[in-house]
């Protein structure tokens, strides 16, 4: 029996995995990704291999990493336009490793958070169509309609802004750990500017370029993380976008808790201007409210990232690069209150 790691359980998850996947032997499993959210592990055994998540090992909040969900909207979008992996089996015994769990197909390929690695691999003209293929997979997402997938019930898009606002500033109650009076007044700056919303559509929540897996071919091969989905304004995920993706010149790369920044600054990678007006012009939205949109992004990472640091300090995290989760969150606030400071929009600036 392989040596258990961190969250899973070998000797009960072997029989299940057996039953409800494959009978591949003797399991081994290693962590994937930064791991600062839901648990991605990599197992192989009998010469295949596969991917298992799972939630945290501690500080889960109502509501966050609902497997049933992730796992639900991956097995609805396989069939249509969006690249997704495989969704093979869902577990909600708790008993088998001590939570609810999913696997799914390991898709081959690279996540592209490391600028040399991008920049070896794929020249110009191909950096410049992961850009845009990243712009048109989400234009492409927001267009299915959820019933024809059979998600019309995965959420109440009506009001999904407001809810959006006072469910984060629920979670920075419950998560805080220490007093940030910068993110709270990013966020009442936030709430005091809820725009009408641009439309109800399917939103990935976390839409960016390392929640991707970009194949040999540099096409992207699958949108991964889908944690955060649900229905509702699809700005939201554009917003995120202006977020990741910094503009061409700029003196740094905002610590996001991601590493997409650094590699959008490639050369090819079209700029954050050329990717808005990509946006604006294959689905039709209107982008006047995008720095409200681009502010909730800021406010929403940060505190996710602060319940993240909580988790942390409990000793819940798996992997390295937490010790520095809680700069990231005065990083992530003071960007998006510069955003506040600097937009047209009067009620964001009060």
């Amino acid at each position: 029996m392989s040596e258990n790691v961190p969250g899973i359980d070998f000797e009960r998850l072997t029989p299940w995995f057996r039953e409800h996947v494959e009978d591949a032997g003797e399991l081994s499993a290693s962590i994937i990704g930064h791991g600062r959210s839901n648990l991605t592990y990599r197992m192989t055994g009998g010469g295949g291999t596969w991917v298992l998540r799972r939630p945290p090992l501690s500080h889960v909040l109502p509501t966050a990493h609902d497997m049933r969900r992730e796992f639900r909207v991956i097995s609805a979008l396989e069939p249509r336009d969006v690249p997704v992996p495989h969704a093979i089996a869902l577990c909600e015994d708790t008993t088998v490793i001590g939570a609810p769990f999913y696997i799914m197909s390991f898709v081959e390929g690279i996540v592209p958070a490391d600028p040399a690695v991008v920049a070896a691999r794929f020249d110009e003209a191909t950096r410049r169509r992961i850009g845009e293929e990243l712009i048109d997979t989400l234009v492409a997402f927001h267009a299915i309609d959820p019933e024809s997938v059979g998600l019309a019930d995965f959420g109440k898009p009506q009001g999904f802004i407001a809810r959006q606002v006072k469910r984060f500033h629920e979670q920075l109650a419950r998560s805080q750990v220490r007093s940030v009076p910068e993110l709270e007044e990013l966020g009442r700056r936030v709430a005091n500017a809820v725009p009408e919303e641009s439309g109800h559509t399917l939103v990935h929540g976390d839409y960016r370029l390392d929640n991707c897996v970009i194949g040999a071919d540099g096409h992207i091969a699958a949108v991964l993380d889908w944690e955060m989905a649900t229905l509702g304004d699809p700005l939201t995920d554009l917003g995120a976008q202006v977020m990741y993706w910094p503009e061409r010149g700029a003196q740094e790369v905002h610590g996001t808790g991601a590493t997409s920044g650094a590699v959008m600054l490639l050369p090819g990678f079209p700029t954050r201007s050329e990717a808005m007006r990509r946006y604006a012009e294959k689905s039709g939205r209107d982008l006047s409210d995008l720095d409200f949109y681009a502010a909730l992004a800021y406010f929403k990472l940060a505190v996710i990232l602060e319940g993240i640091h909580a988790r942390y300090l409990e000793g819940g995290t798996v992997g390295a690069g937490f010790e520095g989760m809680a700069q990231q969150v005065l990083v992530l606030t003071r960007a998006g209150l510069t955003i506040t400071e600097q937009t047209e929009i009067t009620a964001l600036r009060r």
